[in-house]
């Protein structure tokens, strides 16, 4: 990985995507959906998959069986030119694969395999120091690993930010009742923290009807538990920007034809990376994160931007 600009942690899977995927299947025996697909997916290597076509130098840090799935996975990586830390593929386990249901208005519903490596990952899978090379690691979402908490972010981020990292972290929402206060360890070490709305609001108790309000609330809230820069995606109200400098809202693409939201928050997250990553200011990064994410819900999966 001596070549890595940036360096993505966390989950690689298969997705089985469904769309338009109806419970009318349960009365009928079967139903005629319009697509079904499968695609590389997972928080991690969405956001790795984005960053490549985009021409960054992207690594990848995660879990996979040693399986027929996983060898698709590692296969996919390496013709994507997304490199794979060698030894990433356990004979315990079994590579993760989500079917993933899509409404009609581009909504999802998960069956997930709680056995596979979707939510397998410990801090012992990931190599550190980080290579010499890396700019930026992105930690593609909290809450999602059970062995991955607090104490052991702060040790990841920690170790980043000591060889002069810069430090990015997305979340999912939080399952065990963890409020910001609790993250604060970790989230000091942090300098880009991504929530959606919902997400943000469940972490520091926020209001949840009144979304312009409680976006700035919450960010606030995150600030204040350490985080050095808060974005907070907001779908069609495009995302909400806030350091210690300045706060704004970044309009979201106009006359989007969206299909299917999976992965959508993954390709945002990349896109705002790749933005930093080129010496954009904070609003050309969130413009260029808004139209990733925008692309991404206009077809179904995200095996390709």
């Amino acid at each position: 990985m001596e070549e890595t600009e940036v360096l993505i942690i966390g989950a690689a899977i298969i997705d089985v995507l469904v769309r338009p995927a109806s419970e009318e299947v349960f009365h009928t025996g079967s139903y005629p959906a319009e697509e079904i697909c499968m695609s590389p997916g997972g928080d991690a290597l969405n956001e790795a998959s984005v960053l490549a076509e985009l021409g960054d130098a992207a690594g990848l840090e995660t879990v996979l069986g040693q399986d027929r799935a996983g060898r698709y996975l590692q296969d996919y990586c390496r013709e994507s030119g997304i490199r794979l830390r060698t030894g990433c593929a356990r004979s315990d386990l079994a590579t993760g694969v989500n079917v993933v249901l899509v409404r009609e208005d581009g909504g999802r519903s998960f069956l997930t395999n709680k056995n596979g490596s979707l939510r397998s990952l410990r801090l012992s899978d990931i190599a550190m120091p980080f290579p010499e090379k890396v700019r930026l690691i992105s930690f593609a979402s909290i809450f999602v690993f059970p062995h991955i908490g607090a104490e052991e972010l702060e040790t990841l981020f920690r170790q980043a930010k000591n060889q002069g990292i810069t430090v990015c972290a997305d979340m999912t929402k939080c399952k065990n009742g963890e409020r910001a206060e609790d993250m604060s360890a970790a989230f000091h070490y942090v300098d880009y923290l991504f929530a959606n709305y919902e997400e943000a609001a469940l972490l520091t108790g926020g209001n949840q009807t009144e979304e312009k309000r409680g976006t700035k609330e919450a960010a606030g809230k995150l600030m204040e538990a350490g985080a050095r820069c808060v974005v907070i995606k907001c779908g069609a109200m495009g995302c909400y920007v806030r350091n210690d400098r300045k706060e704004f809202w970044s309009p979201a693409v106009k006359n989007v034809n969206c299909v299917d939201t999976t992965g959508a928050g993954d390709s945002f997250v990349a896109g705002f990376i790749h933005g930093l990553l080129h010496g954009e200011t904070v609003e050309g990064c969130a413009k260029c994160a808004n139209a990733c994410g925008a692309r991404a819900v206009e077809k179904l999966g995200t095996g390709h931007f």
